[in-house]
């Protein structure tokens, strides 16, 4: 198969979806492997480790999308990127289609099988490819929320950790999942006074068990979450309903019961957000101000640190990738179920319920049964 491997051109993304080694993979299966010139440089790697590990470097865009058979990447395609797209060309990243209805119409105009990352799922319901990115996101969400709490940057003014005789910040996290875990051990480990909602009262139970005494669990309701943010300074939107948008845990309403600089930080905005007044931003301008209280809505958080999260990422994708190389994406589809529930859109056709329902589509479940025999 050909493959091709563009240069992420999202608002900051440096991250790349293939590393040199994974070149050398894809050629020791027989695959021919095309990169876009500089793709890696934002994660360390060089073209010419590339060129190395068996890669021909292409110096365009347009040149990759128009060679490749299948086009690995990190982040969704934007608007510019859509003409490029080819009928039946197979597109293998984190798509996201719930929170974006023009890239949901964009890739059924293309007739492109978009196979997203963030849907493919183990028969425990994990969700191994989301996993290592929600990791970094997660341990990331208390980093960038310690910095956004300090006064010079419209926060409360408030050290996480605290000092001898200063009591710590209160960081609440909403969401049990890998997300809000890494983000509680991270805060905890700081110093923070840390409490995690979640509606999974088995989850409660896990997280009681293996986390430091500094951390709390309580049950996720509305009524909980409001008496929480009176006094919560650091507040961590950690939900995920997979391939589908997460619920509004936070309303416009409720921001008005907090106390001036308290910090927002959504990560699943990239999802459609479990704050009502988050809309993505981006690395260049992270953050806006409602009703003073600062909000961070990154969707694209684990760019900042390409190296970690290319490295994690690739460590997940790569043996997906070379399934899907080898034997093309209805045979792969058709014997591996994690990578079937990956299928999002193909053929013009919406086969994840998840993403239809978010935009009142047709959902064709008899294709998806159709692709599983090909």
């Amino acid at each position: 198969m050909i493959i091709g491997v563009p240069k992420e051109i999202k608002n900051n993304e440096n991250r790349v979806a293939l590393t040199p080694a994974g070149v050398a993979e894809m050629k020791n299966n027989g695959h021919s492997v095309y990169v876009q010139a500089t793709a890696g440089e934002g994660s360390g790697f060089a073209d010419e480790e590339y060129a190395t590990a068996g890669a021909v470097i292409l110096p365009t865009i347009e040149e990759v999308y128009s060679i490749a058979e299948m086009i690995i990447k990190v982040k969704e395609p934007i608007a510019s990127e859509y003409p490029l797209i080819k009928k039946d060309q197979l597109l293998f990243t984190y798509f996201h289609f719930a929170s974006s209805e023009p890239l949901t119409h964009a890739m059924i105009e293309r007739e492109a099988i978009c196979l997203a990352y963030e849907t493919v799922e183990k028969t425990d319901r994990s969700l191994p490819l989301l996993v290592p990115m929600s990791e970094v996101a997660g341990r990331m969400s208390i980093q960038e929320g310690a910095k956004y709490l300090e006064k010079p940057l419209k926060g409360r003014g408030i050290l996480l950790g605290g000092v001898p005789g200063v009591p710590p910040a209160k960081v609440l996290i909403l969401g049990g999942g890998i997300v809000g875990t890494q983000a509680a051990k991270m805060a905890a480990g700081l110093g923070a006074q840390v409490t995690i909602m979640d509606v999974s009262l088995p989850r409660l139970r896990q997280l009681d068990d293996i986390m430091p005494a500094n951390v709390m669990t309580q049950m996720s309701n509305n009524y909980n979450i409001r008496k929480a943010i009176l006094d919560t300074d650091l507040i961590i939107g950690a939900v995920l309903i997979p391939g589908a948008k997460a619920p509004h845990l936070i309303t416009r309403d409720m921001l008005k019961l907090m106390r001036p600089g308290t910090v927002l930080v959504d990560v699943a905005v990239d999802q459609g957000g479990c704050i009502e007044t988050c809309t993505p931003t981006t690395h260049e301008n992270p953050t806006f101000i409602i009703d003073d209280i600062v909000h961070y809505c990154v969707a694209n958080m684990p760019g900042a640190v390409p190296y970690t999260s290319t490295l994690a990422l690739t460590n997940a994708t790569l043996p997906y990738a070379v399934q899907l190389a080898n034997k093309g994406w209805k045979k792969a589809c058709a014997e591996n179920e994690e990578l079937k529930k990956g299928l999002n859109i193909a053929k013009g056709k919406i086969l994840y319920k998840g993403v239809a329902d978010a935009w009142q589509l047709p959902f064709n479940e008899e294709l998806v049964l159709e692709n599983a025999v090909c």
